[in-house]
């Protein structure tokens, strides 16, 4: 052969892990998918999860529900809902035909009995409730179906931990005898 020659190699074979590279892409088509946020609430004071307890739209219950969780009733409830310290939420499917009493009351689908919240009502568009409410604050968007009456109770302030004073022991003069003399008086020598 001569120096001037090219000899024919065939080309390196590809290793069988390594994917084709894909296409460049132009930058108009990139599309930006939606993040998925949880739906779950989250508590203000702490970054832990709440727990939410529901009751879905093929269940029925009929007897009184006590719960120290968030609800969400999307079924039959018939009877009472005690949520003390806590949300109940009726869903759109929900139709409850009891009493409720909550720290928050949210109102999708369909209530008749009395609602009393510590907190708040929120009676949204779609929903229709039949019965009293007892609340300090309540919100009812157009297109809700509300009949009963309202009675705005004002929020109970918790009671604030009372700051401790220490204050030193009183001397009285019988006590410590006739010659105490008050701190910084002028008869203290140095």
């Amino acid at each position: 052969m001569s120096m001037w020659s090219k000899k024919e190699e065939p080309p390196a074979p590809r290793p069988a892990s390594a994917p084709p590279a894909p296409p460049p892409v132009p930058v108009a088509e990139i599309k930006k998918e939606p993040i998925p946020v949880s739906s779950t609430p989250f508590r203000t004071a702490d970054t832990e999860p709440r727990n939410t307890a529901m009751i879905g739209k093929s269940v029925k219950v009929i007897g009184q529900i006590f719960t120290k969780e968030d609800l969400y009733v999307d079924g039959d409830v018939e009877g009472t809902i005690e949520s003390q310290e806590n949300k109940v939420t009726v869903g759109p499917n929900g139709r409850v035909q009891a009493s409720i009493r909550a720290r928050e009351v949210v109102i999708l689908g369909q209530v008749q009995g009395n609602v009393e919240a510590s907190d708040k009502v929120d009676i949204r568009k779609d929903a229709k409730l039949v019965g009293d409410i007892t609340t300090s604050r309540i919100s009812i968007e157009d297109g809700a179906l509300f009949k009963g009456s309202i009675d705005i109770k004002k929020a109970e302030p918790k009671p604030a931990a009372a700051p401790v004073v220490s204050t030193p022991p009183a001397v009285s003069a019988s006590a410590a005898g006739a010659s105490a003399v008050p701190v910084g008086a002028a008869g203290i020598k140095r």
